[in-house]
């Protein structure tokens, strides 16, 4: 295991991931704890809708954030097997992690801040390579690492995560552009210098090329958002795989089994 590698089970008790103890959310692992995860998101639900696998992720924008009506900010692009709908890029999500895909993030805190309960995939950061590109070419450390892991393949198939660096998407951006495919991608880099213009990027090329992905607009996001939104598909796969959570369904088909209207 190098230095910017880290396998889940390592966050566990021997080494092996626990798949099979209830959360309410996957960080807390004490009663007390569960117990104020549990009631934080029922004070969430209150204020945001609880239809579809989408939902469950401006749930945890939400939490994260700490604002109410950051759950509008949230954009759902790309399509997997089951259609286009919102719900695509969560159901991608989810089924790398099941699969046990990499979680490349853009910088460590990103990486820190996934959690490593309840799934066994292989968590990396991009930065920390490619330095000898940035001092070539004078681009940015977290852009030239993105570029030197695609090289390497590393972004094939994985859920691609960037939290903090606008040039780190963009970088991906043109990846996938050039023929990467990661399973999922989040991205939420936050800032005043070309991090709105990045998201779009993003979702421009997630429609282009059906790369789900789930991105914010506005200036706002960051590393921690970026890792909340992750740990929560990490949290749908975790559903799925205890047969609490039917995957594959089209998010109105969800919607109207939650709300009744399908029976």
């Amino acid at each position: 295991m190098t230095e910017q590698t880290e396998k889940a089970g390592a966050d566990t008790k021997d080494g092996e991931a626990d798949f099979e103890q209830e959360y309410a959310d996957l960080g807390a692992t004490t009663q007390n704890a569960m117990d104020i995860a549990e009631t934080s998101m029922d004070i969430v639900r209150q204020f945001v809708p609880d239809e579809m696998l989408a939902d469950r992720i401006r749930q945890k924008s939400v939490h994260s954030m700490g604002d109410i009506e950051f759950q509008h900010l949230l954009e759902f692009t790309g399509s997997d097997e089951i259609g286009d709908d919102e719900d695509a890029p969560v159901r991608a999500g989810a089924r790398a992690v099941l699969a046990e895909a990499t979680i490349v993030t853009d910088i460590t805190m990103s990486k820190a801040g996934i959690t490593g309960r309840g799934h066994n995939c292989e968590k990396r950061k991009a930065i920390g390579n490619g330095a000898e590109l940035a001092a070539e070419t004078g681009m940015t450390r977290t852009a030239a690492s993105v570029l030197e892991l695609d090289k390497q393949g590393v972004y094939d198939g994985a859920i691609a995560v960037v939290g903090n660096a606008p040039t780190a998407a963009f970088a991906l951006a043109d990846c996938i552009e050039n023929g990467t495919r990661p399973a999922a991608v989040v991205a939420t880099p936050v800032g005043f210098v070309k991090a709105e213009e990045s998201r779009e990027r993003i979702r421009e090329i997630s429609e282009a090329y059906d790369v789900p992905a789930i991105t914010n607009v506005g200036r706002r996001g960051g590393s921690g958002l970026a890792a909340a939104l992750t740990n929560e598909l990490i949290h749908v796969a975790k559903d799925v795989r205890t047969d609490d959570l039917e995957l594959d369904l089209a998010a109105a088909d969800r919607a109207a089994e939650t709300t009744g209207e399908g029976r």
